[in-house]
């Protein structure tokens, strides 16, 4: 068949010719930008995939660059409290120097007084001082703001809080309460009679023992209870037990308590020696209520020559138990906390608070502390938020010991004129404590959250780089051989339309 007007080969030839071209010029494109999608027309499925797998790694990286940032900053908090810490213990020391007052003279005094206040001047200056960016680190800036305080919280302390909205209350259940070691001995009357009115030669030996150590000690018929309870607060530094003298007729005594509360505490008498003091049922060793530390156990009654007395009375205190904000408390004393990924708070109650079941709403975090965004979703989850308190030296202690900044001249605790240092030096351990806890805490954040953070991301990003490059990016060796195959067919494709082009020609032939 021989046709001129329409040459149907020709056309089959540009049409197999453009489809070459075409996949010619697609392999050339993806071996020249390195991609196998460079439009949505290349793979529509594989674009969107790609295109969410590449926000994804561009969030991980930026995570990451989060968490590096945020050791950055801790590294610095941590320079300021490292030399703070230093600080106090050479403040310790000087106290303790100080406290030898018949070895030192009033010159050396002075000298201690002015090293102890160029120390708390220092401590406030690094407090002030220390700064990531212009952003201070050390002065309180970072610490998160409160309000609302019940009058039943004596101290509190919030390490981290994060939350949606403007404010966060924080409200405590009792659910257990404060106890301190308490024991009741029972005199029988306003003063100590042993062995009948005129004994004078019988003495009442007994060893009275605490968290802090034992003393024994030997009272004598006529001594009031008064005297006694005088005897025993003697020794209430060594011991921590406190006597107080109850005078109710003939059921007069001497109420023993440890000094603080919680489980640690105990009160224990043994009793070395009874003085025949007798067996009267108004005389001897008592409990007080389990439910109340201010009502005696009649059934717990021991005698003053029973074993028990003789091999020791025991009686321990009791933490406080409850919830905060919903969540299993732990109790150390009267102090409640909880440590959870919303919330680490601790609160101190007074005393009549951590001894009442009941709820007491104790304050509202009203905003502040120094969150770092630790995820790649920018979500409350992936927020991590520390509270880093003022370490000046007016913050350092508490309300019940004082604070740091009252060693300083002219205060409560000036080494020169203060008659006992020993207050002095439990602020000291307090504030030592408070910053060696919060260096304890900002590098547990740096080992256990930002270094496991970064290793996790790093993961992360690696693996969804592989899903997004497994996607979009070009196999070159299966590119190769296909521009290859595409080089071949549009030359094959250009001779054969060069061929069908010719076709016509034949049929001037048949016009002679």
């Amino acid at each position: 068949m021989s046709r001129i007007n329409t040459n149907i080969q020709s056309m089959v030839a540009q049409r197999v010719l453009g489809q070459n071209n075409l996949s010619l010029s697609n392999a050339l494109q993806r071996l020249s930008t390195g991609l196998r999608i460079n439009r949505g027309k290349d793979d529509p499925a594989g674009l969107i995939a790609s295109e969410t797998l590449r926000a994804q790694t561009k969030a991980i990286g930026a995570a990451i660059g989060n968490a590096e940032r945020s050791d950055t900053v801790v590294n610095i908090a941590e320079g300021g409290l490292q030399e703070i810490s230093s600080l106090l213990t050479e403040l310790q020391g000087l106290v303790t120097s100080s406290a030898n007052s018949a070895g030192v003279s009033s010159e050396e005094l002075a000298a201690n007084q002015l090293q102890i206040d160029s120390i708390l001047q220092t401590i406030d200056r690094i407090a002030g001082a220390t700064s990531f960016q212009g952003t201070k680190l050390l002065n309180g800036s970072m610490d998160y703001e409160v309000d609302g305080v019940a009058a039943s919280v004596t101290d509190y302390r919030i390490n981290g809080a994060k939350f949606e909205g403007a404010s966060q209350d924080v409200s405590v259940i009792v659910t257990q309460s404060a106890q301190q070691g308490s024991l009741y001995l029972s005199l029988g009357g306003p003063q100590l009679n042993l062995g009948g009115a005129t004994d004078v030669t019988s003495t009442f030996t007994i060893e009275i023992s605490g968290a802090l150590g034992s003393r024994e000690l030997t009272f004598s018929s006529g001594q009031t209870l008064a005297q006694i309870a005088a005897a025993i607060n003697t020794f209430t530094d060594v011991t921590g037990v406190t006597a107080e003298a109850s005078s109710s007729g003939a059921n007069g005594g001497i109420t023993l308590r440890s000094s603080e509360f919680g489980s640690q505490e105990f009160v224990s008498v043994k009793v070395v020696d009874d003085g025949s003091i007798g067996t009267a049922s108004n005389k001897g060793i008592y409990n007080f209520e389990s439910d109340d530390n201010g009502t005696i156990d009649n059934t717990s009654h021991q005698d003053f020559d029973s074993s028990a007395a003789s091999n020791g009375y025991k009686d321990s205190g009791q933490n406080i138990g409850g919830t905060v904000n919903g969540v299993a408390a732990t109790g150390n004393g009267k102090t409640i906390a909880i440590n959870t990924d919303f919330l680490d708070v601790s609160i101190s109650l007074s005393t009549a608070a951590a001894q009442t079941y009941g709820a007491v709403s104790a304050l509202t975090i009203q905003g502040g502390g120094a969150d770092f965004m630790l995820a790649p979703d920018v979500n409350i989850a992936g927020k991590v938020s520390l509270g880093v308190g003022d370490v000046a030296a007016r913050k350092l202690g508490n309300s019940t010991l004082g604070f740091l900044d009252e060693l300083g001249s002219g205060k409560t605790y000036d080494v020169t004129t203060a008659d006992s240092l020993s207050s002095a030096q439990k602020i000291i351990d307090e504030a030592i404590s408070q910053v060696s806890s919060l260096r304890g805490r900002l590098g547990s954040f740096q080992s256990n959250v930002i270094g496991s953070t970064i290793r996790s991301l790093g993961v992360a990003l690696e693996n969804t780089s592989a899903a997004e490059s497994s996607i979009r990016d070009t196999d070159f060796a299966k590119e190769t051989a296909s521009l290859t195959r595409s080089q071949i067919l549009v030359q094959a494709a250009t001779n054969t339309l060069a061929l069908a082009n010719n076709q016509p020609q034949n049929v001037l032939q048949l016009l002679g």
